[in-house]
């Protein structure tokens, strides 16, 4: 059978071409009785739109850039969250008709060939993963005019982002170590270059200075080696500490290894708590204190946020709530 065209269905619904026209394009002034009876013409004549005919009319590609914007070997590399990103993405993006350019964007060479791939008019959106502080790529993006939504905050005061409310989370499993009865409870930070990170030893610092508490921190990158390498240096340098608030989850399982080869019980000598809440949070020995974050609903969130950019919505950022899950480790 022939391919049934725009006339075709014109003719079975008994209205225009170009009513057929703004229907399948998806405009919003049609009368809802005539886009009653144009889609009841689609369905039964199976009809498809030409992609490239629409888009010429439209000047819409139906494609969003996903750019991971990271260096080799950094924070999504070891990172079970990343997975559940892309694919909550991607499901958000191809439930309403998109489709998704998923790029790495990991040297200065590939975020310039990320800002000529944009500016040639290929996507209609860019969504920013894991950006570090003094990445370039978003104020370029957002130069071009473009619709650009990130995934946690950036340095480019112009991009709207959704983030966690990573202060609040972290302020949350101080309290809980002071409620606890911990005294000295030190913290291992992420990379300090990322605004999740110095969020979270803020939050962390502003609970313990409201106490009249010093901080105790160590550095790590959010791995379980920085984790467990960031631990030993914290017992050397004060062995009496009473708790730890690792910035994520990872490091925090890193942590726990490290306390278990020290011959340190958890929670009894030292408690922990960790951020992200991932599925292994539950099964290590013991089974962590977690600051749980849904990554599928900032993703979902952002998602969302982008396609409203791309209607012309508002440049409005968005913070997520967190809560504490108390487990075995605190």
């Amino acid at each position: 059978m022939k391919r049934p065209t725009l006339a075709v269905v014109a003719a079975r619904a008994g209205v225009s071409k170009s009513s057929v026209s703004r229907v399948i394009n998806g405009e919003t002034t049609v009368a809802p009785e005539i886009r009653d009876v144009v889609m009841q013409a689609v369905r039964e004549l199976g009809y498809v739109p030409n992609a490239a005919a629409r888009n010429l009319v439209t000047r819409r590609t139906d494609a969003v850039a996903v750019v991971v914007s990271d260096p080799p070997k950094g924070v999504v590399s070891d990172d079970p969250l990343f997975s559940t990103v892309v694919r909550t993405v991607s499901r958000e993006l191809e439930a309403v008709g998109r489709r998704v350019v998923l790029i790495l964007a990991e040297s200065d060479e590939s975020r310039a060939r990320v800002e000529r791939y944009v500016a040639g008019g290929h996507v209609d959106g860019v969504m920013l993963v894991a950006l570090h502080g003094a990445d370039p790529l978003p104020a370029a993006l957002a130069r071009m005019g473009l619709p650009v939504a990130s995934f946690n905050r950036t340095a480019a005061t112009d991009v709207p982002y959704v983030a966690l409310d990573n202060a609040g989370g972290a302020a949350l499993a101080v309290r809980h170590l002071l409620d606890r009865g911990r005294r000295r409870i030190a913290t291992i930070t992420g990379p300090l270059d990322l605004y999740e990170s110095r969020e979270r030893l803020e939050g962390y610092r502003a609970v313990l200075r409201d106490t009249g508490r010093r901080s105790i921190v160590a550095l790590g990158d959010f791995t379980r080696v920085s984790g467990a390498e960031a631990m030993r240096q914290l017992l050397e340098d004060d062995p009496d500490l009473d708790a730890v608030f690792a910035a994520n989850d990872l490091m925090a399982i890193g942590a726990l290894r490290t306390l278990h080869q020290a011959g340190r019980r958890v929670p009894d000598d030292v408690a922990v708590v960790g951020f992200d809440d991932i599925e292994a949070a539950a099964y290590t020995t013991p089974a962590l204190t977690s600051v749980r974050s849904s990554m599928a609903d900032q993703a979902t969130a952002t998602v969302r946020l982008l396609l409203a950019l791309i209607e012309g919505g508002p440049r409005k950022p968005v913070i997520m709530p967190n809560e504490l899950v108390v487990r075995e480790s605190s």
